[in-house]
């Protein structure tokens, strides 16, 4: 084929001169590394501060722990609905390279303010130590909370702009029109999601130890420099990406949302469980683990299990199920639905065991920690981190592949969205738990600044009973569902789910 057919195929994309992108000098696996490795330094940088966030407020701005988990989810929650926006720009007015530049300046913008926050003492409230739990601090305020929150969203802002244009940034690199090419963007997802695990890892153990060990100003100051770092290292790939041209973002009514409540569970990861953690033994022989960085049970996990399922679960599914796919992106996602409502009925099981210990050893008020090991609480995130697994990288995919040309990163950025809306469901759910359940009893639930006076347990079970009736939903919409694209199995996927679920 000779150069003018290639640039023919490839009308559509440009590269970052604006010239038409070249078949074989742009695009392919070499332009999406560059990609992967841009997404592991970004979500190092977010997550060094989110998975730890909820301890920052509790001990440093001093916020009750239902105030902090309605923090954290707020701010998690927002981040990953501006993905839709940063999607809808790269769509319809800018480009997914545009956007990831612009995003990540912002981002760095609010880490920098954060940092500044951190290191200086005048910008905090008074610290207070106290040996009894139900002691109650100087909350932030006044002009020092409006600079906490200014720092935060627009890390939020910046966040949602990057996850909104780098998926399918990396994801367009790849040609729709081959086989292989739809097989190697079925495994640039998988690894997307094994990028975020490696991330994840660093953030979780070494940026968070930093944090409790060193102070924060240290923390905030290593999600600075990696995101600092992403930007030269995502310029670098500039001349072997190509770019799609935007050419207009038709807002159309898109079915699945069944995630959202999926999601709504991953919230507890980075506020109640955190918390949990907290009151309990964290030594592992002579080591003290930060309560944070218990997701690094889950991330490992994501990083050994990633690679299998693309080099081994997928290719023998595609053997028994004779399809390009082996197992479809609403199968995926299927299983990912039913861990998570194993993972609540975890939680709920655990909470009891780790309420009965400060019972027993009379703790309920105490600040020492409970005699019980922290790794209980690592049960719920190996459930819940699989169920992110699956769903995950199924949604990206699912959403990409389905959706129109002229709106991919729009539709890739609703599995973001979906993450967002589970992360304010969680705060939704809180408040409303704690008017009814103050209504009908003398104390909310989830209400006071001591975890252990909390009802957590119910809450737990309640969130079970609400992700197995959302499974059912699922089901009805993953029967009624025709794939429309070029290798999709249209398969009824609710079959194999039912037997799977016994339903």
């Amino acid at each position: 084929m000779d150069e003018e057919c290639q640039i023919s195929k490839s009308s559509r994309y440009v590269n970052w001169r604006n010239k038409p992108a070249i078949e074989g000098q742009h695009g392919g696996i070499l332009a999406a590394t560059f990609v992967l490795v841009v997404e592991v330094l970004e979500n190092l940088a977010y997550l060094a501060n989110a998975s730890n966030l909820v301890l920052y407020l509790s001990r440093f701005m001093h916020f009750s722990p239902s105030s902090c988990s309605n923090i954290v989810s707020n701010f998690m929650g927002t981040a990953f609905l501006l993905a839709l926006l940063g999607g809808f720009l790269a769509d319809a007015f800018f480009t997914t390279y545009c956007i990831y530049l612009i995003s990540a300046i912002i981002e760095l913008a609010g880490l920098l303010v954060l940092t500044m926050q951190a290191h200086t003492r005048y910008l905090k409230p008074e610290s207070c130590l106290s040996a009894n739990r139900n002691a109650k601090c100087e909350e932030v305020e006044g002009g020092k909370e409006g600079l906490l929150f200014i720092g935060l969203y627009l890390v939020a802002l910046g966040v949602g702009g990057i996850k909104g244009s780098l998926p399918p940034h990396g994801a367009e690199q790849f040609d729709e029109e081959t086989t292989q090419g739809r097989k190697q963007r079925s495994s640039f997802f998988n690894y997307y999601v094994f990028c975020l695990a490696c991330g994840a890892l660093i953030a979780v153990t070494f940026a968070v130890w930093i944090e409790d060990n060193k102070g924060w100003q240290w923390g905030f100051g290593i999600s600075t420099l990696a995101i600092l770092i992403s930007i030269p290292i995502f310029l670098l790939g500039s001349t072997f990406y190509r770019i799609k041209l935007p050419n207009g973002s038709p807002i159309t009514t898109i079915l699945f949302m069944s995630t959202i409540m999926l999601n709504c569970c991953l919230a507890q990861l980075s506020t109640f469980s955190v918390q949990q953690a907290a009151t309990m033994n964290t030594k592992i022989g002579s080591l003290r683990v930060p309560p944070a960085s218990l997701p690094v049970f889950p991330v490992i996990f994501i990083m050994v299990l990633a690679p299998m399922y693309d080099h081994v679960i997928t290719p023998f599914a595609r053997k028994i199920t004779k399809t390009e796919s082996g197992i479809t992106h609403l199968q995926r996602i299927g299983i990912g639905l039913l861990l998570s409502i194993m993972a609540m009925a975890v939680a709920a099981l655990v909470e009891n065991k780790r309420k009965s210990v400060a019972y027993a050893n009379g703790l309920m008020n105490s600040n020492e920690p409970l005699p019980i090991t922290f790794l209980w609480v690592s049960l719920q995130y190996l459930f819940l981190g699989s169920a992110d697994l699956f769903s995950l990288a199924g949604m990206m995919d699912f959403f990409f592949t389905e959706a129109p040309f002229s709106m991919r990163s729009l539709a890739t950025s609703l599995s973001w969205a979906s993450l967002a809306m589970g992360y304010y469901l969680s705060s939704v759910l809180v408040s409303i738990v704690n008017h009814v359940t103050g209504t009908f009893h003398h104390k909310p639930w989830l209400y006071g600044i001591n975890l252990n006076h909390y009802h957590l347990e119910r809450f737990y079970w309640l969130m079970c009973v609400l992700s197995g009736l959302n499974f059912l939903v699922y089901l009805l919409w993953a029967k009624s569902y025709k794939y429309g694209s070029k290798g999709s199995n249209s398969s009824n996927d609710s079959q194999i789910l039912c037997k799977s679920s016994g339903v």
